[in-house]
């Protein structure tokens, strides 16, 4: 099928990928070590690694996990830790030695972290220290023995690496006591890796390379399944889609995007590497004058974000004056972009932003705006290479152009399923078309835009919130018989949590209530706000009707 825009845009969208011509993401990582050798991978606080240093660090925790835990092709590791030089050393070594890695939010309470831990059935896990008082409330009950725990500082070497360590533990007290004899350090574990020799896995394209947690269209959060080809394929379509602008080993990414979401992993840490990019690790991008500071240091070409960090950026004086001379693509995805951020960071840059779309089910990229400035601001742009895209309704029927429905993917990116629920994964598809859950129209131009959301889940800044979750946390309060939670529109961050709440007890407050659920519901889940009624919309088997909760909402705003 030949899709209109490429009538429209044939120089600016390429048609095709080979995502057999790897057969992992090993293969790929081991092609870039080749080319790039002694050029810088990764930077984070001033400390650089070269891809040759990069291959020499993973394969030494790779042989850790083989030799020291005994580790073996198929087993799941979990990594909680936020941007630093450990991230790509752990998980390259984690892929190299045939694991199946689950990113983790290092932000997750113990409740979150344990139902991702044992859903997956991990083995190991690497945690940053910051985090590890809440991994000690769990790890009886998931039964995970092997454990590292690693410091901010340990990858930036001598005096500065001990210096940053004690600051963040006994000057800014972010390190809460924790008891883990168990556990390793980061720094004795590669010096036990280092003793004996990596032994390379034969990786396959249909092995898991990543259990990428999401809640899928309902329910709790699950794993999606993502292989080796999966993942190889977005990271040559990304690549495809960027390459007539970007200069193999030429040019540097400015990763502020935690590397354990889906779409900093696959476009910042992966599709990067391929094309050889100077990779700025961002540990704390909401520090916004710290973050200025390190974009004044490095003359970038590449930006990724999302809505509510390019506003943040171009509310900061100190990012309004930067040279941008260097700039050459800024993609946005994760969440809807608006409209007067995307024309204001081009009187600022003077680039344009790509607004792009895509789901952790599908790697994540499934539509991109094209780069070369035909970009359509308020759509997602156009499907990427070896990707279909199609509008259907609700029986699988597609639909004319124009028309409302759900968007359908299938290319080499989408999932195989879900991690041991197949009852989800049949759900979800329609054959072999991937059904979003998000409701689009195509234009004659064969541009897309999302304008509705199927699925009850809540999009806080990039990040999936489901209400089953949250219902969960404030329903566990004594004082709480019912809950309904739901999404509503902010300026700031998409959609913002709201419940409606019917207490058996008069006297509980809203903040009473909040305060309650940051006990177990990371800050993003938290509602922002909680309304007490005397009943809620139900169906006639009991069901709690959220649609109604947040149609009777709109009125009542609207009011």
């Amino acid at each position: 099928m030949d899709f209109p825009w490429f009538q429209f845009y044939p120089e600016a969208v390429p048609k095709q990928i080979d995502p057999e011509e790897y057969s992992s993401a090993v293969d790929l990582f081991e092609e870039s070590i080749k080319k790039y050798g002694d050029a810088i991978a990764y930077e984070c606080m001033d400390k650089t690694i070269s891809f040759n240093e990069l291959d020499q660090l993973s394969a030494t925790f790779a042989s850790f996990l083989q030799h020291e835990f005994k580790l073996k092709k198929g087993d799941r590791i979990g990594i909680q830790m936020p941007n630093l030089l450990q991230y790509p050393i752990v998980m390259f070594g984690a892929l190299r030695a045939g694991l199946i890695v689950v990113n983790t939010n290092p932000l997750y309470t113990s409740s979150e972290m344990e139902h991702q831990f044992s859903d997956a059935g991990v083995k190991a896990i690497v945690i940053v220290a910051n985090f590890a008082h809440n991994l000690e409330k769990i790890k009886e009950k998931i039964g995970v023995k092997k454990i590292v725990v690693t410091q901010i500082g340990d990858s930036l070497g001598g005096l500065k690496g001990s210096i940053v360590n004690l600051v963040v533990k006994y000057v800014k007290k972010m390190v809460p006591a924790y008891n883990i004899p168990e556990a390793w350090s980061f720094k004795s574990a590669m010096a036990a890796g280092k003793n004996k020799p990596y032994e390379r896995q034969h990786l396959k394209g249909e092995d898991l390379a990543f259990l990428q947690y999401t809640g899928g269209t309902t329910g709790v959060s699950k794993g999606a399944m993502l292989s080796h080809t999966n993942i190889v394929a977005n990271m040559q379509q990304i690549s495809a889609w960027m390459k007539p602008k970007l200069i193999e080993s030429k040019e540097t990414v400015i990763t502020a995007l935690p590397l354990y979401h889906i779409f900093a992993l696959t476009v910042n840490c992966l599709a990067m590497m391929k094309i050889g990019a100077h990779n700025v690790l961002v540990t704390n991008p909401r520090d916004m004058p710290a973050f200025c500071k390190i974009l004044k240091k490095h003359p970038f070409s590449v930006f990724t974000g999302v809505n509510t960090l390019f506003n943040g950026l171009l509310n900061q004086e100190s990012f309004r004056s930067l040279d941008f001379s260097s700039l050459k693509i800024a993609v946005a995805g994760g969440m809807a972009l608006q409209s007067f951020v995307a024309k204001r960071w081009k009187e600022v840059t003077g680039v344009p932003i790509s607004e792009g779309y895509g789901l952790t089910e599908t790697s994540p990229v499934v539509t991109c705006n094209p780069i070369d400035g035909t970009e359509r601001l308020g759509t997602i742009g156009i499907p990427l290479p070896n990707t279909e895209v199609k509008i259907k309704d609700d029986e699988g029927n597609d639909l004319a152009l124009g028309e409302r429905g759900e968007l359908c993917v299938k290319g080499p990116q989408v999932m195989p399923g879900y991690w041991q629920r197949p009852d989800e994964t049949a759900e979800t598809f329609i054959k072999e078309w991937f059904k979003t859950g998000d409701i689009a129209v195509m234009d004659e131009d064969g541009f897309f835009k999302i304008v509705d959301r199927k699925k009850e889940m809540i999009l806080v800044s990039g990040f999936n919130v489901y209400p089953n979750e949250v219902e969960d946390a404030l329903s566990a309060h004594e004082m709480v018989n019912e809950v309904g939670v739901i999404g509503i529109p902010d300026e700031r961050s998409t959609e913002r949590v709201v419940a409606y709440v019917i207490a058996n007890d008069k006297s509980l407050t809203a903040e009473e209530l909040i305060a309650f659920s940051r006990q177990s519901l990371t800050s993003y889940k938290v509602p922002k706000e909680i309304y007490f009624v005397d009943e809620l919309p139900k169906s006639n088997v009991g069901k709690i009707l959220r649609r109604i909760i947040k149609e009777n909402h709109e009125k009542k705003m609207a009011n």
